[in-house]
């Protein structure tokens, strides 16, 4: 492992903002202090060691680390290499948002009582969120994965919460949801606006348009892109322009996706439907 000390700050727009970390650190030794936010991090290589709550607390690699906000808390390495951690800072207004949607109340916000915890499964949520921000993914996936990332880990690690059962949305309302992304495929859309013109709580779209139109939400978008591409490629616009015009982050961020559903890279596409028509 690297023994450079570094620390790569991001702020994601989704949900209004939350700041993310990729760092590494061999002798960083941080004395104590408080966040305003949570910190929820996933040790990447070596042991952390950190205070928390009247005592010491060992994080190895692939473990959580949970602290809560205003929890006063250190940090420093307890492996000869140091270690590496990607963590997000959500405050307790995104806790209250979440909670106010899904609930109708602050309810939702935790205190998470465990320093570190084991959770292959939510550790793997917690990556794919920062694979997503790090890659520009769309705002729709990241909120999604966030709001179900921090629901989850509320519902197991946190207070315990009591999560409502479904509730049936009007198809139609959902249809009006679904068309908007047909209309506006290029639009970076909130999960917050989708589940507005759908008349419901963000938690309950997810789940009823993948229950109405078995996909998920940001999995329709990124097909809906993708037909507009290949129109766009049919009628010799660039690679870089359909990419900037159906909403894709990047050229190579169209191309993962272009490839992934077709079979082929976009630059093979439009030679061959060129071909074609002459």
């Amino acid at each position: 492992m690297s023994v450079v000390e570094q620390a790569n700050y991001r702020v994601t727009e989704a949900l209004n903002g939350i700041e993310v970390v990729d760092a590494r650190y061999k002798n960083q030794s941080f004395s104590k202090h408080v966040h305003e936010g949570y910190t929820i991090g996933v040790i990447e290589e070596g042991t952390q060691k950190f205070f928390r709550s009247g005592e010491n607390h060992f994080a190895h690699e692939n473990s959580i680390i949970l602290v809560n906000a205003d929890d006063v808390h250190t940090g420093e390495t307890a492996s000869e290499g140091g270690w590496r951690y990607k963590a997000i800072y959500p405050t307790p207004e995104h806790f209250e948002l979440i909670s106010g949607d899904l609930l109708g109340s602050n309810a939702l916000v935790p205190y998470f009582k465990d320093s570190v915890i084991s959770d292959k499964k939510i550790a793997e949520q917690l990556r794919l969120i920062f694979e997503q921000i790090e890659t520009g993914g769309s705002v729709l996936l990241i909120e999604t994965l966030i709001y179900s990332t921090l629901l989850s880990l509320s519902n197991k690690h946190g207070r315990s919460v009591s999560i409502p059962k479904d509730t049936s949305i009007n198809k139609s309302k959902l249809m009006l949801a679904k068309e908007f992304l047909d209309t506006y495929p290029q639009h970076d859309v909130s999960l917050d606006e989708l589940a507005g013109i759908a008349d419901c709580s963000k938690y309950h779209f997810v789940r009823q348009f993948g229950k109405a139109f078995g996909i998920s939400p940001h999995a329709y978008q990124i097909q809906v892109r993708l037909l507009k591409a290949k129109q766009l490629l049919k009628a010799g616009v660039s690679i870089a322009n359909t990419a900037s015009d159906c909403g894709f982050h990047d050229q190579s961020h169209f191309s993962r996706h272009f490839k992934k559903a077709l079979g082929v890279t976009p630059k093979h596409f439009q030679n061959q439907a060129i071909l074609y028509k002459k």
